[in-house]
């Protein structure tokens, strides 16, 4: 489905990505794991067409997108739910909804799928004519999730879902991406930080250092790899 081929991003003189190649395949759960700064969500910006590669490739369904405008990727079937969730503050949960949705022009399918969020986000339905700026970091998380999904994109990129939450929403949120993932059959590359709630919903993960993927290998095997464990995930 996705594919990153060699790809080298530059801030400026600035290398962010060094020959960093990934795939993700139809209904997988890939986890995009490291520390700060070291390249993920930059990553996730050249797949988006924020920055564009200087070298390598990113291809969707094999056709090449690293050329094309943000708007058309997510035409493609690539929806973001961006880091810290960036909802628009002064419109509503109901707007913010149907602004996930500005690249349909199918006013029927849109009422339908506003409903589907609402059955599958509770949450959003009791807050639906809130200011989004009034919404808990939890509350504002389920709202970005159904704001993507308001696209029917085929595959969900989610950068850093857990940041700023409480346990209780972090647990509620990963519970729901394994539900959009397997009864959506929505594929999600997840760009985390926390590696152990990743790598326990994930079918493959990579590792990024300083821009380089320096490890690959199914969700359990990285588990129980001794680098992980010491670097990652809090194993002595």
């Amino acid at each position: 489905m996705l594919k990153l081929t060699d790809v080298n991003t530059f801030y400026g003189p600035i290398q962010a990505l060094k020959n960093v190649s990934l795939t993700v395949n139809p209904k997988e759960i890939v986890s995009l794991l490291g520390g700060n700064a070291c390249g993920k969500s930059t990553t996730m910006k050249t797949i988006l067409g924020l920055v564009r590669p200087k070298h390598g490739r990113v291809e969707f369904f094999g056709r090449r997108i690293d050329r094309l405008p943000s708007s058309d990727i997510v035409r493609a079937g690539i929806a973001p739910v961006l880091e810290a969730r960036r909802l628009f503050p002064f419109l509503t949960v109901h707007e913010n909804l149907l602004m996930g949705a500005y690249t349909r022009n199918d006013t029927e399918g849109i009422r339908t799928d506003v409903e589907r969020m609402y059955a599958l986000f509770p949450v959003v339905k009791e807050r639906n004519r809130q200011l989004a700026s009034t919404l808990s970091g939890g509350e504002q998380q389920m709202v970005a999730m159904a704001r993507a999904l308001m696209a029917r994109p085929k595959l969900l990129i989610m950068d850093e879902p857990s940041m700023g939450l409480s346990p209780l929403y972090v647990d509620k949120v990963f519970e729901i991406i394994q539900m959009i993932n397997r009864e959506e059959g929505v594929a999600v590359l997840l760009v985390e930080q926390n590696a152990n709630m990743a790598l326990s919903i994930a079918c493959r993960g990579y590792v990024l250092q300083t821009g380089e993927i320096v490890l690959h290998d199914t969700a359990e095997n990285l588990k129980n790899n001794p680098l992980m464990q010491k670097a990652y995930l809090g194993v002595a």
